[in-house]
């Protein structure tokens, strides 16, 4: 009997090889339509996004299928990167006929195509992806007694909490503007005194969110980007941080901030802390063509308005130079300092060719270094200021933040459909290239999102954000958000791609939006349950080649429950997840004798080719 599909993306009988396709090589469609149906003639209608033109591929008929007839075509796709559109058009003898797209068969309008990606195979890090990634925000991480907290002489109206367990600020200065001008006193020797402590939960990349001289807590209104915020250290901190994080196996991303910088900087000057002469206060500043006035010096381009943060011209050739192109250019710097790769502020912001002259002195300073970018949608398709993007093509970024798996994970554990997680994350396995899609940054938190903790244990949002600042999950609150955040990380670091965990989401710490998941990291203060759980994940995921590397098949996913599995040839480990708060019953097939969960160390006995499983409410297995 036949598969009941006409075509299906996803099925090698239907579209071989699976997935994204290397430049000139050859792919094979086949289309099985009922024999009922009566048609005489299928087409391949492929569009092409960046070529601008479209082809037709007839396709033969290779003969009947029980009751099904077959056709197929093979052929080479575009030597060059490209986005192929794709549906299928049948005709009868009478001359009517309907096409095929991604809903069904259809009589009018514009098809719903499939998406091919074709993509020129490049060079990868091989260390991130397989790795854990641990986000760091340097302000709130870790302040030694021995740091100073001393904020005059630095560029920016700075105060210094008194007490390290303060609630950010979240308040508008008098003026209603926001500037974030409170800080911690974290500091990168603070960060380098618990790198051995990371290390033992199996960290293998640091991303430091901003780390130059900024007026802000956040740092991404950079202020000189060749120096080291002073109240973070000096750049012989840095070094000595990525020294010691390379002796323990890690590795470090800094976040690069391109599109903009900051009002208070060198370069713009627009309250003249610097004795040099910025873009604001003479047009014959040497970087006064970074910048696009209309007119000078009273209005300007900014990110999204924001007038703190005035938006750079990509295109102009001083400030290439300064962050690319020149020997001792930004990118290249902090890689010889010891970086191992950027991470790209606001990716949509920045023009295709400038990422990719980013990319190209990346890896002519480090060829091993990693180029990753804060992309929200899916990045094979993504659309921004009007232009389809080419980030995952093979000349531009070689992974990105995976923000659709936290979003489509999120609505799995609030409630919806395991197999809803499942489409989802299929269809970006399809759309992007193999590397890139085990490269991604998986995460379930970031500085820019709500804590994990918050987001599955409150019942409800405040209205307010006085309130929301002072809400504090209640017990009954926090069990269930432990229960599902220890799901959640399961998921997480059991998936394809690199487990990014946002520091202090392994200890539970609690906050709403931005300044409020900001709070600081509580050093010997308290237990933290779950903690024992990140750092029994980070093992597993240190020591099992298949949570690495392995393939991913979905085993079960309907209603609460979710089961794949990561497969290598020599091991196969299985996720098993009930999201819901009553017990279930699954049966899995396995032919092993003897299974075990790597959780618990429990061991389980199939019958009969078949593995019995009761999951508790809120109850998750790893089993090999």
């Amino acid at each position: 009997m036949s598969e009941p599909f006409v075509f299906d993306s996803r099925c090698t009988v239907c579209k071989d090889p699976f997935g994204a396709i290397p430049c000139g090589q050859s792919v094979t469609f086949h289309c099985r339509p009922l024999a009922s149906e009566q048609f005489t003639s299928c087409t391949l209608v492929l569009r092409h996004e960046f070529a601008q033109l479209e082809e037709e591929r007839e396709m033969l008929l290779e003969g009947p299928q029980a009751e099904r007839v077959r056709y197929g075509v093979t052929f080479s796709v575009p030597a060059e990167p490209e986005l192929v559109w794709y549906y299928f058009r049948f005709r009868r003898p009478d001359g009517s006929g309907c096409f095929l797209d991604r809903t069904g068969y259809r009589s009018e309008g514009d098809p719903f195509c499939w998406q091919m990606t074709v993509y020129r195979e490049s060079h990868f890090p091989d260390w991130f992806g397989p790795g854990v990634t641990y986000q760091i925000f340097p302000d709130r991480f870790c302040r030694l007694s021995t740091d100073s907290a001393e904020t005059s002489g630095m560029v920016g109206n700075r105060w210094v909490h008194r007490r390290w367990d303060d609630t950010p600020e979240w308040r508008p200065d008098p003026d209603g503007e926001i500037r974030n001008r409170d800080f911690f006193g974290g500091t990168l020797r603070g960060i380098t005194s618990k790198l051995a402590r990371l290390a033992s939960m199996g960290v293998t990349t640091l991303y430091l969110n901003p780390i130059f001289e900024s007026a802000s807590n956040h740092r991404y209104n950079t202020a000189d980007y060749s120096k080291i915020d002073p109240l973070l250290g000096t750049e012989a901190d840095f070094c000595s941080l990525c020294r010691t994080a390379h002796e323990l196996g890690m590795r470090v991303i800094l976040d690069g901030v391109f599109n903009h910088t900051g009002s208070q900087s060198i370069y713009f000057n627009d309250d003249g802390f610097y004795l040099t002469v910025g873009a604001s206060q003479s047009q014959d500043s040497p970087y006064f063509d970074w910048y696009s006035f209309h007119p000078w010096p009273s209005d300007y381009d900014s990110w999204w308005g924001i007038r703190t943060l005035p938006a750079v011209r990509e295109d102009s050739p001083s400030y290439q130079r300064y962050i690319i192109d020149d020997e001792d250019a930004i990118i290249r710097r902090w890689l010889r300092c010891g970086a191992d790769g950027w991470r790209l502020d606001v990716a949509d912001e920045l023009p295709d060719w400038f990422i990719e002259k980013l990319r190209t002195a990346v890896e002519e300073t480090k060829p091993e270094a990693l180029l990753i970018g804060e992309v929200w949608e899916d990045a094979s398709n993504k659309i921004a200021y009007s232009q389809r993007r080419r980030y995952l093509l093979g000349s531009e970024l070689h992974g990105v933040m995976n923000y659709p798996f936290r979003t489509a994970l999120l609505a799995y554990l609030q409630g919806g459909d395991a197999d809803d997680f499942r489409e989802s994350m299929e269809s970006i396995r399809e759309n992007y290239p193999p590397a890139a899609f085990y490269n991604s940054m998986n995460f379930l938190g970031t500085h820019d999102t709500p804590r994990i903790m918050t987001v599955l244990g409150a019942k409800h949002v405040p209205e307010s954000k006085a309130a929301r600042a002072a809400y504090r999950l209640s017990p009954a609150e926090r069990a269930r958000g432990t229960a599902l955040v220890k799901l959640a990380a399961l998921i997480l670091f059991s998936f394809p791609g690199s487990p990014t965990v946002y520091y202090g989401d392994e200890l539970g710490l609690e906050g709403f939006e931005d300044p409020l998941n900001r709070g600081t990291y509580p050093w010997g203060l308290g237990r933290y349950p779950l903690l024992s759980w990140f750092q029994t994940l980070g093992r597993l995921r240190r020591e099992r080649a298949a949570l690495q590397r392995g393939e991913i098949d979905y085993l079960y996913t309907s209603g609460p429950i979710l089961a794949f599995a990561r497969r290598l040839p020599e091991e196969r480990i299985v996720t098993v997840v009930n999201a819901s708060d009553k017990s279930v019953p699954l049966m899995l097939p396995w032919t092993a004798p003897v299974v075990r969960d790597l959780l618990t160390g429990r061991k389980l006995h199939p019958r009969d080719g078949t593995l019995f499983l009761t999951l508790p409410p809120y109850g998750g297995l790893l089993l090999v």
